[in-house]
């Protein structure tokens, strides 16, 4: 048999959930300033209540004190129970509600009382102070017990002093006023408690819905895990907040961006600079997967906004991508332009074979030489002018693909285009489906030519692809571009309508555009401009300018 478990533990202690602990701290704070303020309102209020005895019996004995009948008749009579001072002190007892009213000589003989029975004997206090001219104020224990006293001096009509007046007010009365204060200034803090503990409960929802109803081990939890997390991961993370300053960077975005922890509070464009990577950063630039350039590297940036109005960026560095994915392309564009000429090869050999056949001898040399020549002058014309390996292979190899459709393809004098491509493939695609498009334009007319003209001015890039094709109308200069948009039959392993709305989407990654218009001497005239297409590299070739004319139809029949 298994061992029976152990009882659980009856654990004491704070609730594990934030909403629960805030709501008990606020419950428990609102209680200690209810408590306090109460205790330091009672604490004072006593002593208010004994001045207001004290300041009460002095009245009424400083009343009594002046009038001068009272005076005269000290002198005059000897104390007796049924004598006019114990009249007039009983007449003015009763009518203010106090305890007594003793009228005593500068002996410091009773000549009223409460008790009749004590008038003629001495009082039980020091009348001295009051007899010597002062007024007293105290709180004291005599015959009557405990009580509130008021102590004038009794003068005469000379103003001599002739005795003293002592009035009381039974201090039982005043406890009873402050008990019954008590009961209203606990409903007082009740009622303040009472709306504390509501306006805690509200804040502790609000706290409970921002937070998730998670505990606060949970919170830290989070919180080391997000920070593992942002530090560890090999992808740039850049939060800003809803004024659009960066509030948090990790390791991988403080080295793509070349900046430290000095950017954290400031816009993107305080901490990078204007440019393409600040207005992506700061949501100027929207889209998915953006190309971007931050020094040598070349980034991929995507902007998702947060509930509270600010944004994360993500960014991700494709320098090492672009470098092996232009090695592979340049063995795909090598492969194509071999396919391409397997027909023309195999047309040239089948020539060689029968001019070597019928005895030709000198007529196969010149040919093998014309044949080589022209494939030599081609590829060194293109490598001359178009230093990145990668586009030089597409156009050679699309030179070929429009000899076999009887198609001139020109490279112009004005192409001048550096080994400083940020993203070769981008460009690759761009003229890839452009020199396409006007392949097919022209195939099949009279003179059909296919002009290229690649350029760099400073970092920005300038395509060109003209064809002597029928053109495009105006009204369907802007259609062109839109998915699926095509004035020829699809074959049946494709769809058309791609090439071009591919082109635009790859031109506005990079910040860029395209625009179609007639080509000189008629057909499509292609214009795409890249900014930021190529590095900021000393010593890069400048673009070159006053390009020549390329030859007419008639001149290369020539």
């Amino acid at each position: 048999m298994s061992p029976t478990p152990p009882a659980r533990r009856l654990r004491l202690g704070l609730p594990r959930r934030v909403f629960s602990q805030v709501l008990l701290m606020q419950l428990a704070i609102a209680a200690g300033v209810a408590v306090l303020a109460t205790g330091l309102f009672l604490a004072p209020l006593g002593d208010q209540l004994d001045d207001q005895a004290m300041r009460r019996a002095l009245a009424i004995a400083q009343t009594t004190a002046q009038q001068a009948q009272i005076a005269e008749d000290v002198r005059s009579t000897e104390p007796s129970p049924e004598g006019p001072v114990q009249r007039e002190a009983e007449r003015i007892r009763k009518a203010t509600g106090a305890e007594y009213v003793v009228v005593l000589d500068e002996r410091g003989v009773r000549w009223s009382h409460t008790d009749p029975r004590r008038i003629g004997g001495l009082v039980s206090t020091d009348p001295g102070e009051a007899l010597a001219g002062h007024d007293v104020m105290e709180i004291d224990k005599g015959t009557l017990g405990r009580s509130a006293r008021g102590k004038v001096p009794l003068r005469d009509a000379g103003g001599e002093i002739v005795g003293a007046v002592s009035v009381g007010i039974a201090y039982d009365s005043v406890r009873a006023r402050l008990i019954h204060a008590i009961p209203g200034l606990f409903a007082y803090a009740g009622g303040a408690l009472a709306v504390g503990a509501l306006a805690a409960w509200l804040i502790s929802r609000r706290v409970q819905r921002q937070t998730r109803d998670l505990a606060f081990s949970d919170i830290a939890s989070l919180l080391a895990e997000r920070e593992a997390m942002l530090h560890g991961i090999r992808e740039g993370v850049v939060a800003l907040d809803r004024g659009g300053r960066v509030r948090l960077l990790n390791d991988e975005a403080q080295r793509l961006l070349g900046v430290g922890e000095e950017a954290v509070g400031r816009s993107p464009d305080e901490a990078l600079g204007t440019g393409r990577t600040a207005d992506v950063l700061a949501g100027r630039v929207t889209g998915t997967d953006l190309l971007t350039v931050r020094g040598r590297r070349v980034l991929v940036a995507n902007r998702m906004p947060t509930d509270d109005g600010g944004a994360v960026a993500t960014l991700r560095d494709r320098t090492e991508l672009d470098r092996l994915g232009r090695e592979l392309d340049s063995t795909r564009g090598l492969i194509d332009a071999l396919r391409a000429q397997d027909h023309e090869h195999a047309n040239r050999m089948h020539t060689l074979l029968g001019l070597l056949e019928l005895e030709m001898y000198d007529d196969a040399a010149e040919f093998v030489d014309e044949v080589v020549g022209e494939h030599r002058a081609t590829s060194e014309q293109v490598t001359e002018k178009i230093r990145d390996p990668l586009l030089a292979a597409l156009l050679v190899g699309k030179a070929t693909v429009a000899a076999e459709r009887g198609v001139a393809l020109w490279v112009s004098d004005g192409t001048r285009l550096p080994d400083r491509l940020i993203d070769p493939r981008g460009i690759v695609t761009v003229v890839g489906n452009l020199v396409d498009n006007a392949l097919d334009a022209v195939a099949g007319t009279s003179h059909a030519r296919v002009e290229v003209e690649l350029r760099a001015e400073g970092r920005t890039a300038v395509l060109v692809v003209r064809d002597t094709g029928p053109g495009i109308p105006p009204e369907h200069r802007e259609s062109v571009f839109a998915e699926g948009w095509s004035t020829k039959e699809p074959p049946a392993h494709r769809e058309r309508g791609i090439g071009l709305p591919l082109v635009r989407r790859l031109a506005e990654r990079q910040g860029g555009g395209v625009s179609v218009g007639e080509a000189r001497g008629g057909g499509a005239e292609f214009t795409v401009v890249l900014p930021e297409a190529l590095t900021d590299e000393q010593g890069a070739e400048p673009a070159l300018t006053g390009a020549r004319t390329p030859p007419t139809a008639e001149e290369e029949s020539r």
